[in-house]
């Protein structure tokens, strides 16, 4: 199997790793930060809330700008901004100005994802996005792996200051992806006759309709875990902040091995559904059992099996939206899908910042897990019965986008 670029392949799945090491230690660092420094529930859910509502509010103005304004000068621009939002954020000893900072940086998030995720399926070409998702989740694992595990190191020996300026530095992992990328999209083939006002709406395809709801559906569910987890294994279970980063990294090592098993697996839309309902009823599972450990040890074998379905999920997730959504519509379908995973990210994290100081952490784990059962029970259903009656629908590329074998503007001033 060959790629369209195998070399943007590589070099995105690069750029994007760094970027995750980083990004991964300074989050792990600011959560650990704010639980030394006393600071409880509500300040750890604003954090997480500041990383994520950007992405909501701005996904109708993020969808457009990704498919009618150059790829390069978006990551290229974006980038900087956000190796500068980091340095600041290494400076500040405010936690509220910290919470603001990182709704800065999500800003930036919000352009720079769906502007990666749209270019991938023209690097890949049409029979390689698996596997292409696949090298790119392993560089992202391999990121979200250390970040955690290197952010309880460096918050024990040097504070909060090391981290972000470590995560200011990986951002230029972007700036020069954008700069060496071949593939571009860019402005010239979008102004193109009918470019850019392609009348495909995603309520239009049940099938993906259906899996968008399921996917925000337990991500609602079992998000309130991300403001909960903290104070369970660091308070109820006893864990050290490294031992908090090493169950992290736990999840991130399974989503590694998910998404390569996946990526071996060529089955059609249909199929593909039916696994995903699979692969989500297993992960609220995971969730729910891990409300029951005694130990920190009882928590990796669940994390990296939870870790495992996500990585499938995901690419699952890319292989399908690559088939069936249009070229020229990428950047909105992904900042949209973005836009409803993180809206379910909101409100769990302002619920989890409700909850945990009101209930036990572990009562709260174990609710999420039975929420999570009963989101895949509800959506579940409706996902497998369109699956049955959905096959591989692959669209045909529409203008939007210049491969690494087409002529770029600045030789051929037109759209390919």
């Amino acid at each position: 199997m060959s790629f369209t670029s195998a070399r943007d392949v590589y070099l995105l799945a690069a750029a994007r790793g760094v970027s995750f090491l980083g990004d991964f230690t300074a989050a792990t660092a600011i959560l650990l930060a704010l639980q030394e420094r006393g600071a409880g529930g509500p300040a750890v859910a604003a954090v997480l809330i500041a990383s994520v509502l950007p992405v909501v509010v701005l996904a109708p103005l993020v969808g457009r700008l990704v498919d009618r304004v150059d790829s390069r000068v978006l990551l290229t621009t974006v980038g900087l901004g956000q190796a500068a939002c980091c340095a600041a954020m290494a400076l500040t000893t405010s936690t509220w100005l910290l919470i603001a900072l990182v709704a800065l940086l999500a800003a930036g998030v919000a352009v720079t994802t769906p502007t990666f995720n749209a270019l991938l399926p023209d690097m890949a070409g049409p029979d390689g996005v698996g596997r292409a998702m696949a090298i790119g989740q392993t560089a992202n694992s391999i990121g979200a792996l250390a970040g955690p595990a290197l952010a309880g190191v460096l918050v024990g020996a040097f504070g909060l200051r090391v981290p972000l300026l470590i995560d200011a530095g990986t951002y230029l992992a972007v700036v020069v992806a954008g700069l060496l990328l071949h593939t571009r999209r860019k402005a010239a083939a979008l102004q193109a006759p009918g470019a850019g006002r392609t009348p495909w709406k995603i309520r239009d395809d049940r099938f993906l309709l259906a899996l968008v709801c399921l996917v925000g559906a337990i991500v609602l569910a079992l998000n309130v875990n991300m403001v909960v987890g903290v104070f369970y294994i660091r308070g109820t279970l006893g864990g050290s902040p490294a031992e908090y980063g090493l169950v992290e990294a736990a999840w991130m090592g399974g989503m590694l091995a998910g998404g390569w098993l996946a990526a071996a697996r060529t089955r059609d839309d249909g199929q593909l559904g039916r696994i995903m309902v699979l692969l989500h009823l297993t992960t609220a599972a995971v969730v729910l059992l891990s409300g029951f450990a005694g130990t920190m040890l009882m928590l990796y074998p669940l994390w990296l099996l939870g870790g495992a379905m996500n990585g499938a999920e995901n690419n699952f997730l890319g292989v399908i939206s690559a088939r069936r959504v249009p070229a020229a519509v990428r950047g909105a379908f992904f900042a949209r899908i973005g836009a409803v995973v993180n809206a379910a990210n909101l409100i769990g994290y302002a619920a989890g910042g409700v909850l945990v100081d009101r209930f036990e952490p572990r009562h709260i784990i174990i609710a999420c897990g039975v929420a999570g059962l009963l989101s895949v029970a509800t959506f579940g259903g409706w996902m497998w019965r369109v699956s049955s009656a959905a096959g591989s629908a692959v669209v045909s590329s529409l203008p939007g986008t210049s491969s690494s074998r087409s002529p770029s503007p600045a030789c051929s001033g037109s759209a390919p």
